[in-house]
Order: C-alpha cells, then sequence, then structure tokens
C-alpha cells in the first residue's frame, strides 16, 4: 500500500476530525437502545406466534 503524502493524511485527518464532532452521541445511544428495544419485541413476538401455531396444529 502505497504511504499518504501530507496533503491526503492532512485531508484524511480533517475529515475524519469534522464527521466525528458532528456525531451527537445522545441520538446515538437512543438509537442503539430503541433497536435493541425493537429486536426483542421483534423475536418474542415471532416465539409467541410460533407457539400458537403449534398450539392449533394438536
Amino acid at each position: 500500500m502505497k504511504a499518504l503524502n501530507n496533503v491526503q493524511a492532512g485531508t484524511l485527518g480533517g475529515t475524519l476530525v469534522s464527521v466525528w464532532s458532528s456525531f451527537d452521541w445522545s441520538d446515538m445511544m437512543n438509537t442503539a437502545v430503541m433497536a435493541v428495544v425493537g429486536a426483542t419485541v421483534s423475536y418474542l413476538t415471532s416465539r409467541l406466534l410460533e407457539g400458537r401455531r403449534r398450539n392449533r396444529r394438536r
């Protein structure tokens, strides 16, 4: 892999710093928590429906 020259390294560093500072970490945590809750509800609902389907077949 070719090494970065000073201009490329500076551009990459500036881009990363500007992107890093634009994140709102509280919103990201809220999104992560909501994703976990949604996945859990989806999993439990599918298990519940699967159990009901098995009971109807008997």
